[in-house]
C-alpha cells in the first residue's frame, strides 16, 4: 500500500457540510489547500456555502486572516454532491458526518470505493473510536482518527489510531496538522472521547444526572462550575452551544455500547428538549434562551438560588 507524504497533499476532501465540516474545510482552504466539501442534497451546500462566507468574515475580524487571504480561501473550496467528482483524486479525506456509526461506516464505505489507493482517510468523530468502522474504509493502514475542536478559537487536534493503523500514517497526519496551524496531541491507546472530549463529557454527564435527579437546578449547577473554577460558561451553556442533539446521540453512544446507566437517564432528560426543538444555541432556545441566556449576565453567578 502506497504511503505518500505531506508534501504531496494537494486536494482535501471534507465529507459533511455541517458546522465542522465547514470550519476544517475553510481552515484547510486558508492554509492552502484545494478543498472540495461533499454532501447529500444543494440546499445542505447553499446554506454551508452562506456560513462559511460567515466564517470567512469572523477570521477577518479577529485577525487570524487579511480580507484577500480569506477571499483566496473560499475560492479554493468546491462543494458538490457528485461523489465521484469529490473523491476521484483527493489526497487527504476528513469525515465529519453525524455521529452515527452506521452512517460513518456506509460513508466511509461508498468513498473508499471512489477515492485513489493513497488517499489517507479520517474521521472527525467527537465519541466514537476509529477501529470501529477501519473496515469500512478499504485501507485500515491509512485511517486514523484526526479530530477537530472549534478552529475559530483553538488550535489542538486530537490524533488517535487504531491498532491497523501505519505509522506512515500517525506522521503524515501529524504534520499534516501542523501545516493546518494546529498543535497534535497524539492518543496512543484508543479512547472513547479522546482526552479533553472524554474529561467534558464526564463533566456534562455528571452534570445533565444531578439535574435529571433533582439535587439542584441547571442554573446553579452552571454557577457551581463558573463561580468556583472562573469561567465564563457551565456545562449547561457548552451544551447549549454544542448542540443538545449531539449530547443526545454522544449519550445514546454510551448507553448502547458501554451500558452505561447514567447516560440512560441523561437520555431521558435531554429528550424532554430535543422532541421540542430545543437544541440550543442553533435554534434560539436549549436550557438557555439566546442570543442573550441568563448566564451571560454580570449577576448571574450572585443572583440567589430562591429564584429558581
Amino acid at each position: 500500500m502506497k504511503h505518500i507524504g505531506v508534501d504531496d497533499i494537494r486536494k482535501v476532501l471534507i465529507i459533511g457540510a455541517g458546522t465542522m465540516g465547514q470550519q476544517v474545510g475553510f481552515l484547510c482552504a486558508a492554509k492552502g489547500f484545494d478543498t472540495t466539501i461533499y454532501d447529500l442534497s444543494q440546499p445542505i451546500l447553499d446554506n454551508a456555502y452562506a456560513s462559511i462566507e460567515k466564517l470567512s468574515a469572523l477570521f477577518v475580524s479577529r485577525g487570524l486572516l487579511s480580507n484577500d487571504n480569506a477571499q483566496d480561501a473560499i475560492a479554493r473550496i468546491t462543494l458538490t454532491t457528485d461523489e465521484r467528482r469529490a473523491g476521484e483524486d483527493a489526497d487527504f479525506l476528513s469525515e465529519s458526518v453525524t455521529e452515527s456509526l452506521d452512517v460513518k461506516c456506509r460513508v466511509l464505505e461508498k468513498f473508499g470505493a471512489v477515492c485513489p489507493p493513497h488517499t489517507v482517510f479520517t474521521t472527525n468523530t467527537s465519541t466514537l473510536i476509529p477501529s470501529l468502522m477501519a473496515h469500512a474504509t478499504g485501507r485500515p493502514p491509512l485511517f486514523a482518527a484526526f479530530h477537530f475542536h472549534n478552529t475559530v478559537s483553538t488550535n489542538i487536534v486530537d490524533i488517535m489510531p487504531h491498532p491497523g493503523t501505519a505509522a506512515e500514517t500517525v506522521d503524515l497526519i501529524r504534520k499534516f496538522a501542523i501545516r493546518l496551524g494546529q498543535t497534535p496531541i497524539l492518543i496512543k491507546k484508543e479512547n472513547h472521547g479522546y482526552a479533553f472530549n472524554a474529561i467534558l463529557m464526564n463533566l456534562c454527564d455528571t452534570a445533565l444526572y444531578l439535574a435529571a435527579a433533582g439535587v439542584s437546578t441547571i442554573e446553579d449547577i452552571d454557577r457551581a462550575w463558573m463561580g468556583i473554577m472562573r469561567m465564563d460558561m457551565g456545562p449547561f451553556g457548552i451544551m447549549d452551544s454544542v448542540g443538545l442533539d449531539t449530547v443526545l446521540k454522544i449519550n445514546e453512544i454510551w448507553a448502547q455500547q458501554l451500558n452505561d446507566p447514567k447516560a440512560m437517564a441523561n437520555m431521558e432528560f435531554l429528550k424532554k428538549y430535543t422532541d421540542a426543538g430545543k437544541l440550543g444555541k442553533k435554534t434560539g432556545e436549549g436550557f438557555y434562551t439566546y442570543p442573550n441566556p441568563a448566564f451571560k449576565s454580570k449577576d448571574f453567578i450572585s443572583t440567589a438560588s430562591v429564584k429558581n
